[in-house]
């Protein structure tokens, strides 16, 4: 099965877990707008990539053996103190070199997946870093009034309420954000597309404002599978409800439609709009117990990956039945052209 996993940071790294527990070898397409910690400090000094995103991809996707998970760990790594390598994991500082001598950000990502001996792929979004710009309410005393803040950190922290994001190009604000090629290809040639869990206005809604990339996500034949969060974030989604999760995705890309939607049983206190909000969306809602025991704001990747297994299986049955219909109405038209 070709899956492509489209995210960022912790909550893509679930999902890689839980595809891997399928034998599934997805690729990741990953968010690029980072511009705080260690990411951000080499963006600004490089002008590189952010690499913590795609750094936690790889290894995720890290070989269990000895030598991968040994990579794996050296890549997670953090230095202490308070010198200038204070606060930078292994991993990041790896990537900016490569990316400086390959000059190539799929090349690099390459040979990076060769070292840790993954498996799967890890593809940027874009080759070129971007930008968050939000529209946010509740920052004034007026809560009518709207203000417009920049930068992925400011977005996910704001103590006001999203309404709307938009990705520019770092280099000028101008300049329409390009996805990479392969990324692009990779959607389009998928049997399941997977958008979510993580930051839904900094990590899960930006691959729909790269414009290639959205059309390539409302054309793909692939199955499209949503996996919605445990519980809001603060900032970005507090007092979020699930359904008001897939409204803004709706917001966002009109042409949308997806096959199945999984939440935690636990985590929709009214499973009936959320079972609407999907079928909106032309989808179905799997609600299943996923999140770890005792830790209701985590995802467990075992308990996930039978959620996704169970989602795979039926958007393909929808995906059939729809092509038997379509043949009959095909058939149909024959016979009264005959």
């Amino acid at each position: 099965m070709r899956a492509v996993a489209l995210g960022g940071g912790h909550g893509l790294q679930i999902t890689l877990a839980a595809l891997r527990r399928l034998a599934v070898r997805p690729t990741a397409v990953v968010t690029v707008a980072d511009d705080g910690g260690s990411s951000g400090r080499l963006r600004r000094e490089l002008g590189l990539l952010p690499p913590g995103d795609l750094r936690k991809a790889l290894a995720a996707l890290a070989t269990h053996d000895a030598p991968g998970m040994r990579w794996s760990e050296v890549f997670e790594h953090r230095f202490g103190g308070h010198g200038a390598l204070a606060g930078h994991a292994v991993g990041n500082l790896l990537l900016a070199g490569l990316l400086e001598v390959v000059g190539d950000p799929v090349v690099a990502l390459d040979q990076a997946g060769l070292l840790l001996g993954a498996s799967g792929r890890v593809l940027p979004m874009s080759t070129e870093p971007l930008d968050i710009e939000a529209d946010v309410a509740g920052l004034d005393e007026d809560p009518a009034v709207i203000r417009r803040i920049r930068g992925q950190v400011a977005v996910a922290t704001t103590p006001g309420r999203v309404k709307r994001v938009r990705l520019h190009n770092a280099t000028g604000p101008t300049r329409t954000p390009r996805a990479t090629p392969e990324a692009v290809d990779a959607v389009l040639d998928a049997d399941v597309v997977l958008l979510g869990p993580g930051s839904w206005f900094t990590s899960v809604l930006p691959h729909l404002l790269v414009p290639e990339l959205h059309e390539a996500l409302v054309r793909t034949a692939a199955r499209k599978v949503v996996v919605l969060n445990l519980v809001p974030q603060p900032g970005e989604t507090a007092g979020f409800s699930p359904e008001q999760h897939l409204h803004v995705l709706s917001e966002h890309a009109p042409r949308l439609r997806v096959d199945a939607v999984v939440a935690d049983v636990d985590s929709v206190p009214t499973p009936d709009r959320l079972r609407r909000a999907a079928e909106s969306l032309g989808g179905t809602a799997l609600l299943r117990r996923v999140a770890v025991v005792g830790a209701p704001e985590r995802h467990d990747p075992e308990a996930l990956a039978a959620a996704l297994a169970e989602a795979f299986a039926t958007a393909g049955a929808q995906g059939r039945d729809a092509e038997s219909g379509r043949r009959g109405v095909a058939r149909r038209a024959e016979g009264e052209e005959d």
